[in-house]
């Protein structure tokens, strides 16, 4: 649960910190939820008049799923959603990097290690 504060104080505090947008000097908040649960689970969302929309639901320390979006400065609408539990936070977006694709030499090797395992070498401890 720590990791995921951190990640998402970072990701407040780069949104914070970037440049302002007109529209964003004369934003009004549309809309508010804030419920928090006897037994843990919480709703959060908020819409504000210059489309930034967050949403988030979850079971205290346990596990959370939220989504976000916003445009950028670009002009490019950016969304994503995400999923913060025992395996991290898994982020999802179209914006987001992707690895290369893993080349077909390798994918070759694989293959002939997985067929071609290796012997068991008793080492002697004379």
């Amino acid at each position: 649960m720590l990791k995921f504060i951190i990640v998402l104080s970072s990701i407040m505090a780069l949104g914070l910190s970037a440049p302002a947008n007109p529209a964003d000097e004369t934003a009004e908040t549309l809309k508010y939820v804030n419920v928090v649960n006897p037994d843990g689970s919480y709703t959060f969302e908020y819409e504000s008049s210059n489309g930034i929309n967050y949403g988030e639901n979850g079971i205290g320390a346990e596990s959370a799923t939220g989504k976000f979006s916003y445009t950028s400065p670009e002009g490019e609408p950016i969304q994503l959603t995400y999923t913060a539990d025992e395996n991290g936070y898994q982020p999802q977006g179209e914006h987001l990097p992707t690895p290369p694709p893993i080349p077909d030499y390798i994918l070759r090797s694989l293959e002939y290690i997985e067929t071609h395992p290796f012997p068991k070498v008793q080492l002697s401890t004379k």
